[in-house]
């Protein structure tokens, strides 16, 4: 099967459709996750579910960075949108995401100013704007992301800014590939890897998952022969014994991914235990900011509590993104949690998996 650059020919889209139907007629049932929120809407959204065999099974994983996001971060953000003088800035999906007694769309609600913005450089314009307030940006995102914070907090000391700080909650993707396949309550077969985080970490960030626990990874693309094509190299793979990196989503994905901006993102953070949201404590799984750039660390720079955090009793977020559970299986899931009425951030995010279960489930099957 050769790889693709002519990526929307309907004709190889069928061929690969077709030879996928004839594998899933006589394998053993294999289940795939793909570990990126972009990948899950797009499958929903293609209707790929309901085109492949039941023996060929797609499941979503914790591919959305603010689904991951642990309730006490969102309550860490949502006390400092509280302290006077502050200014929140974060992406748009986390205002809505509820903490365990408010949100930051709701502390807006009542005052507090928190703005929506599309890069961390819109941080910093605020900060320069607002020199008697103090700016915070909520750094939330996989390895894609903390480049570009890390070059706002490098810009930030080189123009002296003395009011702008990062509250990182970023987190890394290999760990937690690591803790899914370690955990008991799952079995998983291969992994479709996502195209934008291995923009910068690269094809070669996933060897060692593939060495130590003899399972496939391919690292793929959004458009339809994309993720066809990923599906049928994981499936073959399975089918002859194979366990290797392939990296199918070459024309934006080198082997070494983007070396100056790993460079930088590690001159400013460096990995950090970190919490996430249904999988627990990952070692090493998350940034911090390093020592010597603490004058732009949040956590250095406000006091902050010891919050007694309180997860929603009916919410089965967490064992969404684990896989071990359908958004259908949660007695919440469209009656009192919608993208309206959320009670969990997996239907409040663009990407997460409850969200594209609300809108494409009946539509294109589960």
């Amino acid at each position: 099967m050769k790889y693709l650059d002519e990526y929307r020919d309907p004709q190889l889209a069928k061929s690969l459709l077709e030879a996928l139907q004839r594998r899933g007629a006589t394998s053993r049932t294999y289940k795939l996750m793909e570990i990126c929120g972009t990948h899950t809407v797009a499958i929903f959204r293609l209707g790929l579910r309901q085109l492949l065999p039941p023996s060929i099974q797609l499941i979503s994983g914790p591919g959305c960075p603010v689904c991951v996001t642990a309730n006490e971060d969102i309550d860490r953000a949502i006390w400092l949108a509280q302290q006077p003088q502050v200014i929140i800035t974060t992406f748009g999906d986390l205002v809505r995401v509820p903490g365990s007694a408010s949100s930051l769309n709701m502390e807006r609600s009542k005052g507090a100013d928190v703005r929506i913005v599309y890069a961390s450089f819109d941080a910093l314009q605020i900060a320069k704007d607002n020199p008697d307030h103090q700016v915070v940006f909520l750094g939330i995102g996989f390895e894609t992301t903390a480049p570009t914070v890390a070059a706002a907090v490098k810009q930030a000391a080189a123009e002296g800014l003395d009011n702008f700080t990062v509250f990182s909650a970023h987190k890394l993707l290999p760990p937690a590939m690591r803790a899914l396949l370690e955990a008991e309550d799952l079995r998983l077969d291969g992994f479709l890897c996502p195209g934008h985080v291995s923009t910068i970490i690269g094809a070669a960030a996933y060897e060692e998952v593939v060495t130590r626990y003899h399972i496939p990874c391919v690292v793929t693309g959004f458009e339809p022969l994309d993720l066809l094509q990923g599906i049928y190299t994981l499936v073959d793979q399975l089918e002859t014994g194979k366990a290797e990196v392939v990296n199918q989503y070459r024309r934006a994905v080198s082997w070494e991914g983007n070396i100056a901006a790993r460079k930088l993102m590690n001159l400013i953070f460096e990995p950090a235990d970190s919490t996430w949201r249904g999988l627990g404590p990952i070692p090493k799984s998350g940034l911090k900011v390093r020592p010597e750039w603490e004058k732009y660390d949040a956590t250095k720079r406000f006091s902050m509590p010891d919050i007694q955090v309180k997860e929603h009793p009916g919410c089965r977020c967490g064992e969404v993104l684990r896989g071990v559970m359908t958004p259908p299986e949660c007695g919440l899931f469209r009656k009192a949690c919608s993208p309206q009425t959320p009670l969990g951030p997996c239907m409040v995010s663009s990407e997460g998996t409850c969200g594209a279960y609300y809108r494409y489930h009946e539509v294109v099957g589960s």
